[in-house]
């Protein structure tokens, strides 16, 4: 079975970049077919029923021709999405697109449209009404919460190079993340750096009071002990780079990295990003530490938030 994407579209210029994205980063395979989704929610609710009111039938007259132009603007944002992705070398027919109107609330809409079969949901970090300064709109934080049982693609403002950082750890979800890159971009010309962080002593949150001690004890990881954690990383590396070849990578388009001593993990992997310019980062969507009571562990949703400018696979 090929691979089916949801790509949600709101007609703002970011939905254009979420398309070029797609464009420029997803294969082309002829197995795969891409839905241009939106969930068109019309007049505002409040003001649905103004014309029953004395006095307003002219003020809702204006919202109903609103509504009518945002709903040609939507419809000519999918349609020139579909456009470039045509462009891009995808199929016509491997392309449907989807107006929805509004049924339970945007967010239900897009999670019940998910299930039907999808191998990842492609989206944009800010609706069209959302404050500049606002890292998620409130959609994207609800999807990020619902969607735990699909692969969510975040899309950031870095132009789509074919470079991928993969952070890993020994996790279910790590593995999950991993084998979603081989199988979703087998055979890909891409580059791929699988990176393992090891935190220093520094990063462990010590409960001062509980310690009865005014200062955090002075630790140090020895080089023994970090070369320990090198021999058990080097296995998993060579357990994750022969899935990616098996399934397609070029062995000599694949690096390791090894970032130790770190206090924050999210924070090296973001960094590692910025300066290997990486466009893409993958995480699993919890990892060895993860609190099953949270919709998503602290490393992945730290990079999620702290790596805005890249696109964030969370698997």
């Amino acid at each position: 079975m090929g691979n089916k994407i949801l790509v949600l579209v709101d007609g703002s210029e970011r939905t254009i970049q979420t398309v070029n994205y797609v464009k420029d980063f997803m294969p082309t395979d002829e197995n795969m077919k891409i839905v241009l989704f939106h969930v068109f929610s019309g007049i505002p609710e409040q003001y649905r029923d103004l014309e029953a009111y004395l006095n307003c039938a002219n003020p809702s007259e204006q919202l109903k021709n609103i509504e009518i132009e945002e709903k040609k603007k939507i419809v000519d944002c999918l349609e020139e999405s579909k456009k470039i992705l045509i462009s891009g070398g995808f199929a016509e027919q491997s392309i449907e697109v989807k107006f929805h109107s509004l049924e339970k609330g945007v967010a239900r809409d897009i999670i019940e449209e998910a299930k039907d079969g999808y191998t990842a949901v492609v989206m944009r970090r800010r609706g069209m009404g959302a404050f500049r300064n606002i890292i998620l709109g409130s959609v994207a934080v609800k999807l990020l919460q619902s969607l735990t049982f699909i692969p969510i693609i975040i899309v950031g403002q870095m132009p789509p190079a074919k470079k991928v950082l993969l952070a890993v750890d020994s996790s279910e979800d790590s593995m999950k993340a991993v084998n979603f890159v081989a199988s979703f971009l087998k055979n890909s010309e891409c580059e791929v750096t699988i990176t393992h962080v090891i935190p220093g002593l520094g990063a462990i949150n010590f409960d001062l009071t509980e310690l009865n001690m005014l200062t955090l004890p002075d630790v140090s990881i020895s080089e023994s002990c970090i070369e320990a954690f090198r021999f058990n990383v080097a296995k998993l590396f060579k357990d994750v780079k022969k899935i990616l070849v098996t399934s397609g990578f070029k062995p000599e388009k694949i690096t390791e990295k090894i970032i130790s001593g770190v206090l924050s993990r999210a924070d090296a992997i973001v960094n590692e990003a910025q300066h290997g310019e990486y466009s893409t980062i993958v995480v699993g969507r919890r990892g060895l530490s993860k609190v099953e009571a949270f919709f998503m562990g602290r490393v992945g949703h730290e990079v999620v938030y702290g790596g805005k400018k890249f696109t964030v696979w969370v698997v």
